[in-house]
């Protein structure tokens, strides 16, 4: 990975973090974009410290924010920068509510927000080939039975909010599918991943004791990061694309991750979407 710029969201904390910093430590320029611009700085430090990679930077991104990921998005193509590798890795889990470009706040974030990032760039990506681009969904994906895109624009509604958030997994696996599809022969290759299930700050916004049983089989956010950074970075996969990885390997998503109408609808409807 030396000398290649990878942006990846989420990179303040949990698995997005300690790819950040294993990139740096391979050499990479890394691009950390965070919502919270203080706490994106202050993990922007400790990973120059620890690697002596002085080429980490933030930038802000709200991905619950079409406004918010237009401005970063022009901000990064203002430099002329290569994008070598996109790892769309941030997530919302366990929370309720609308985001500011008006759906369901996890399927708004993790699929939407990564949806708009992803085609603000994918330009400059192309430019940069070989690219990947690597998106982080889950194994919740196996919890949804059918997406009901009429349900996109409302609020949370299951107790627990384990629908909502496997309705947006279920959304990354389609996506990263069919944007590989799309990228045939650019030299663009795509990746979706279940990280495994893992203790970091995805899921502060749920109560308290779904919190404390689920960290009973969860594990650490650096081991969370080894199948991103397989993804990302591994010549094993360099030729491989659209597919679903679990523990470093290619795992087969549920029948409905796996159809392409599905993803094609879903991708005329997250363009519809998107603002003129």
């Amino acid at each position: 990975m030396q000398n290649k710029v990878v942006l990846i969201t989420g990179a303040n904390t949990g698995i997005g973090f300690f790819t950040a910093l294993e990139l740096a430590r391979q050499g990479a320029h890394i691009v950390m974009a965070c919502r919270t611009e203080a706490r994106a700085n202050a993990a922007r430090d400790q990973i120059r410290l620890v690697t002596g990679n002085h080429r980490v930077e933030t930038v802000v991104l709200d991905l619950g924010d079409f406004q918010s990921i237009r401005a970063c998005a022009d901000q990064l193509l203002a430099r002329d920068l290569p994008i070598h590798c996109l790892i769309n890795n941030a997530g919302m889990a366990g929370a309720r509510g609308i985001t500011a470009s008006g759906f369901e706040v996890a399927f708004g974030t993790n699929h939407m927000g990564h949806f708009a990032l992803t085609q603000a760039l994918l330009p400059r990506i192309q430019e940069s080939a070989p690219a990947r681009i690597v998106t982080v969904a889950s194994r919740a994906h196996r919890y949804v039975s059918r997406l009901r895109f009429e349900d996109l624009t409302l609020r949370t509604r299951s107790w627990l909010t384990i629908r909502e958030y496997g309705v947006s997994k279920l959304a990354n696996i389609l996506f990263s599918q069919e944007l590989g599809r799309r990228l045939q022969g650019t030299g663009v290759h795509t990746y979706a991943l279940h990280p495994g299930v893992i203790a970091s700050e995805i899921w502060r916004h749920a109560p308290e004791f779904v919190v404390k049983l689920r960290k009973r089989s969860m594990i650490t956010p650096e081991e969370g990061a080894k199948t991103t950074l397989y993804c990302a970075s591994s010549d094993a996969v360099a030729e491989q694309t659209g597919l679903y990885y679990d523990r470093c390997q290619v795992r087969q998503p549920t029948a409905l991750a796996s159809n392409q109408a599905l993803a094609e609808e879903l991708w005329r409807y997250s363009e519809r979407a998107l603002p003129k």
